[in-house]
C-alpha cells in the first residue's frame, strides 16, 4: 500500500478476527513507533507487546473504553517515565502520540487494524505488565485483523469539512 493510501485507509478498529498477527509484522509495527520523532530526540517511550490472551483480557479492564483489547490479537502498550513537570508531561504526550500514529499507519499498510485506548487504573496496568512505579502506562493500542471489513482508503471520511478546518496565514 502507498503511504497516502495507508493514511486514508487508517481507521479505529475495535473488532478483530480471531487470527494471530505474525511476529515479524508486530515487530515492524513497533519499529515504526521506535522510529517516530520526539522532542530533543529523547525517545521517552518503552513499548510492551502483549499477545497472551489472559493478559489482554486483564488489560481490557484498566479503562472503560478498552474492551476491544480483550479480543485483539495483540496490544502494544506505551509506557513513559513519570514526568518531573508539566512541560515534560506535554512533550511526552505529544511524542507518544507521534509514535502511536506511526504504528497505526504501519499496521494499516500491512492490512492490520488498530484501536487506541487510554489507561485509567495505573496500579492494575503496572501490575499486569510488571511496569515499575516510576513509569506511567500511557496508552494501549489494540492490534489485529479487522472483523468487519478490510482496510481500504475511505473516500468520504466522517470529518469536519476541510475548508472549515484548514486556515492559511490567519484564522
Amino acid at each position: 500500500m502507498e503511504t497516502w493510501d495507508a493514511i486514508c485507509a487508517r481507521r479505529n478498529v475495535r473488532q478483530y478476527l480471531p487470527k494471530p498477527v505474525p511476529e515479524a509484522d508486530l515487530k515492524r509495527v513497533v519499529e515504526a513507533g521506535w522510529r517516530a520523532p520526539s522532542a530533543k530526540n529523547r525517545q521517552p517511550w518503552d513499548f510492551v507487546v502483549v499477545t497472551d490472551h489472559g493478559q489482554l483480557q486483564e488489560l481490557s479492564t484498566v479503562w472503560r473504553g478498552a474492551g476491544h483489547i480483550a479480543s485483539a490479537a495483540a496490544a502494544i502498550v506505551l509506557v513513559v517515565p513519570v514526568p518531573p513537570d508539566d512541560r515534560r508531561r506535554l512533550t511526552d504526550q505529544y511524542d507518544v502520540g507521534q509514535a502511536t500514529m506511526a504504528m497505526m499507519i504501519a499496521a494499516t499498510d500491512l492490512g492490520i487494524g488498530t484501536g487506541h485506548s487510554s489507561v485509567g487504573d495505573q496500579e492494575k496496568a503496572r501490575s499486569i505488565l510488571g511496569v515499575p512505579d516510576d513509569h506511567l502506562v500511557a496508552f494501549m493500542l489494540g492490534v489485529g485483523y479487522p472483523a468487519d471489513r478490510p482496510l481500504t482508503p475511505i473516500r468520504k471520511p466522517d470529518r469536519r469539512p476541510f475548508d472549515e478546518v484548514v486556515h492559511f496565514g490567519r484564522w
